[in-house]
């Protein structure tokens, strides 16, 4: 099987550069790693003490935040190269100072896995939650360079423990130490064989209960809100706004709306604003207004501002749930003590998972649900507030990942 698995590295190598031509976001794929070797063997010298650092996208850098931060402030003379495999995270990040290089991780070849830790030869490897790459692993252990995987979590459904896993599961004996989020993730080593974990948690919690203390203020928020009650619409996709534009147009009520949309491309900006009968103004027109407390209806249309516009939000939607696309974080407007709204979809989001079962997310499955919902929220104050203190009491109850793994390599 580990042979199949690197002959089809190289066929989808072959074909991605094909397609790249076709879809923009595989063109980000195959074009931002044409240079990262060169990028490496500039910024990195062999007198270097080095930390890598590895996310998938986006969502798993905030998951590992972090820890890269306590790891800069535990190494000050240490080199930081922090690699991500999608452009969603790359993109938004590589001119981010948090990190001394900020790179793709080139694809999973053997070759590639012998250049890259050559250039890089870091002393402390952190991988985080659901990044296994087999010929990366197998070279780090061969090379006794130290590795953990932090905020992991595992299901049955893996290749690792299916009866033909068993290239996959010694690939994760590449790992000093696994960092897993429950105690099914342990089980499920536990019964591979696999014994050098612990249970931490996931480090999200510490990433989203640094929001609180950070200043969260927005001066043009403040103006369109007035004070009023606003229900923040954070990450939606389509399927999301035929549940709440109804409701919206419908509404009667004294609320505000903020709308932060995933696609925030011109045409579906402005096919959603017309969808809208209330007064609705866009953050790329504040310059044209000069009272946004008249208006019904905030549309976000840019990025790195959702989690401070949640800090107005009386009730979230969080968007993701109605279709295919996945959940989107729930943990980020739950930290701030708020009632969250979802979709239908939701499983395999652990977070979310739980907090239905407690009360503090609530699902919707169509927009009859959504009114429902929405009208009891704002009506029954009572109500509103204990499904938020189940928010607040949850994230603050898990908020201990970091220190744990921290602790750990104080001691490696």
């Amino acid at each position: 099987m580990y042979f199949i698995y690197n002959i089809l590295v190289y066929i989808a190598s072959f074909f991605l550069r094909i397609i790249a031509k076709f879809n923009p976001k595989l063109g980000l794929f195959v074009q931002g790693r044409k240079t990262v070797f060169h990028t490496l063997s500039t910024q990195i010298s062999s007198t270097d003490k080095v930390i890598w650092f590895h996310t998938a996208s986006l969502g798993e850098y905030e998951q590992g935040l972090p820890v890269l931060e306590a790891l800069k402030e535990k190494y000050p003379n240490h080199k930081f190269v922090l690699t991500f495999f999608s452009p969603s995270g790359y993109e938004v990040k590589k001119d981010s100072a948090v990190a001394d290089v900020i790179t793709y991780l080139p694809l999973d070849t053997k070759a590639n896995a012998r250049k890259f830790l050559k250039l890089v030869h870091p002393e402390l490897v952190v991988f985080v939650k659901y990044e296994f790459w087999p010929n990366y692993l197998a070279e780090l252990k061969k090379q006794h360079i130290h590795t953990i995987s932090i905020s992991t979590i595992f299901r049955s459904s893996q290749v690792f423990f299916k009866f033909y896993g068993g290239w996959m599961r010694k690939s994760l004996h590449a790992f000093n130490h696994i960092f897993v989020q429950d105690e099914t993730s342990q089980q499920l080593l536990k019964d591979i064989n696999y014994t050098d974990v612990t249970i931490s948690g996931d480090t999200r919690f510490d990433r989203v209960l640094e929001i609180l203390e950070r200043d969260n203020s927005l001066s043009f928020i403040e103006e369109f809100k007035n004070n009023a009650t606003s229900i923040v619409i954070g990450s939606s996709w389509p399927e999301d706004e035929s549940i709440f534009v109804p409701f919206i147009n419908a509404s009667i009520k004294n609320c505000k709306y903020i709308i932060a949309p995933h696609n925030i491309k011109s045409q579906e900006i402005e096919k959603l604003k017309k969808s809208i009968s209330k007064s609705t103004v866009l953050f790329s027109e504040l310059e044209q207004h000069t009272d946004l407390s008249k208006f019904d209806v905030f549309i976000v249309d840019t990025i790195g501002i959702l989690t401070k516009v949640y800090s107005y939000a009386d009730i979230a939607y969080v968007g993701g749930g109605m279709g295919n696309t996945g959940l989107h974080n729930t943990l980020e407007p739950a930290v701030f003590g708020i009632p969250v709204v979802i979709g239908k979809s939701y499983a395999g989001f652990k977070e979310a998972q739980d907090l239905v079962k407690l009360g503090g997310v609530l699902s919707v499955k169509s927009k009859t649900e959504f009114e429902h919902t929405i009208t009891r929220l704002l009506e029954d104050a009572n109500f509103k507030v204990s499904v938020g203190k189940i928010n607040h009491n949850y994230v603050h109850a898990n908020g201990n990942a970091s220190k744990i793994i921290i602790e750990y390599l104080s001691k490696i």
